[in-house]
């Protein structure tokens, strides 16, 4: 099998291993789409009783009856112990309560949806870790695979290098001398002609 036969079945297997999940759901979207119109006037109450217009209004209201009443500007419509007052007043929280406990129940229903949500994301976010690490591992066998191709053709390369000096020494033991150049040999100290 040839190398680039190889590099091309190495590229197949990296590419099967991509995957794809589904997209990440938005929460706020879909609560808000399964809203009802009670739902929704729950939840703007829930917001009106909760801010500080609504109890700076409430505390100015009160005081209104309560001085109209005690300074007698205009007609007593509610005397001293301002019964019809406190009743009013009762009736107005037994009210917000009911509103306060649906708007509760949506806010559970959220949060139910949320939890549900955040499960999908951890098994996703699992899946995904499985696949990425099915991924690595396989890219490890790739490269120990690659690693020991390189390390059997350096050992190959090496073989023929040393056949390679061995052949070329025995060409050189086996040829004889050539004679140098400038003529016959003369001995140590002899002069030249």
């Amino acid at each position: 099998m040839s190398i680039g036969r190889e590099i091309e079945d190495i590229a197949r297997d990296l590419i099967k291993h991509q995957h794809d999940h589904p997209p990440v759901r938005d929460l706020n979207r879909e609560t808000e789409r399964r809203l009802t119109l009670a739902d929704r006037i729950a939840m703007d109450f829930t917001r009106l009783v909760g801010s500080w217009v609504f109890v700076l209004a409430q505390f100015g209201l009160m005081l209104v009856w309560v001085l109209l009443n005690a300074l007698s500007l205009i007609r007593h419509w509610d005397p001293y112990p301002f019964q019809f007052l406190n009743f009013i007043v009762t009736l107005e929280v037994a009210a917000w309560l009911l509103l306060v406990l649906m708007a509760f129940n949506r806010q559970a229903d959220r949060d139910r949806l949320r939890s549900q949500h955040d499960y999908e994301l951890n098994v996703k976010a699992e899946e995904e870790l499985k696949a990425l690490m099915n991924h690595l591992m396989h890219q490890d066998e790739i490269l120990l695979q690659i690693v020991n191709r390189l390390d059997r053709s350096d050992r190959e390369i090496k073989r023929v290098a040393r056949l390679l000096e061995n052949a070329q020494e025995t060409r050189t033991e086996t040829k004889p001398e050539a004679p140098r150049s400038g003529g016959p040999e003369r001995p140590m100290g002899v002069p030249a002609p």
